[in-house]
């Protein structure tokens, strides 16, 4: 059982906000708060489910800006919504019913590589159509992409962009808007799950919750400022000594 500190609450509760504050201008802040919360001390399974919580939320909260811009192109989004949930799901059974100690050596396995994925440069296309096989294409990605966001979750968001800007034939603005609706979805799919098991530390979930929404609004508030390339740079670093500890922690046992 997992007792939470005065100190485990406030360090989560700054990555949260930091992971708000890059997610909102790069993507990737699920890359933080994860091993964060395992370098707190919480089990996979309470981190996965900790994390998601507040992932959930400012996932809503960017939704709600793009929907007020009118960038999100509903019908595709809702067309891939269900095969979204049921990847979610798929993905969170998966997590639940994997051995403890596995699942921590597969999280350090995947780490590096959504975080390669992650900061891999999103190229502009000048043909903004969208492909004739777009009613087959977006449940598949959806159904792939929901799994690995139920069963892991970072890079999530930028898995279905690229996805969505390259298979799908979106721009690359509508893309991002519109993988908001699915990023959601999943998250809420996952989070039910989690929830329905008791895979959740509220005393460091609900502070993480608050810190990653101010996070999200410095992040959007400074981001044409600061820049996506520069940001990609400090998590490249951050990260990777964020690794480290957390390897050398697993191999202490």
């Amino acid at each position: 059982m997992f007792t939470a500190t005065l100190g485990t609450v406030l360090f989560c509760s700054l990555a949260a906000l930091v992971a708000g504050f890059v997610d909102s201008i790069a993507g990737g802040g699920g890359l933080i708060t994860i091993p964060a919360l395992l370098l707190a001390g919480l089990p996979p399974h309470l981190a996965l489910g900790t994390n998601k919580m507040q992932s959930s939320i400012g996932t809503a909260g960017a939704l709600i800006s793009f929907a007020n811009s009118h960038l999100v192109l509903w019908r595709l989004a809702l067309m891939g919504l269900p095969f979204s949930l049921i990847g979610s799901g798929i993905g969170s059974n998966l997590a639940l019913y994997l051995d403890e100690e596995l699942l921590g050596t597969i999280l350090i396995v995947l780490l590096p590589i959504a975080m390669v994925c992650t900061l891999v440069p999103k190229k502009e296309r000048k043909d903004a159509s969208v492909s004739q096989g777009s009613h087959i294409l977006v449940p598949l990605v959806c159904l792939a992409i929901g799994t690995y966001d139920g069963f892991f979750g970072p890079g999530t968001g930028s898995f279905l962009i690229l996805a969505f800007h390259w298979i799908v034939g979106l721009g690359l603005v509508q893309a991002s808007a519109s993988v908001k609706v699915l990023n959601l979805a999943s998250n809420v799919g996952a989070l039910c799950i989690f929830l329905w098991s008791g895979q959740i530390v509220w005393a460091v979930a609900l502070p993480m919750v608050v810190a990653s929404i101010v996070g999200n609004w410095l992040g959007s508030r400074t981001a044409v400022r600061l820049g996506a390339r520069a940001v990609r740079i400090f998590l490249t670093v951050s990260l990777g000594l964020l690794m480290v500890t957390l390897v050398i922690r697993t191999l202490n046992g």
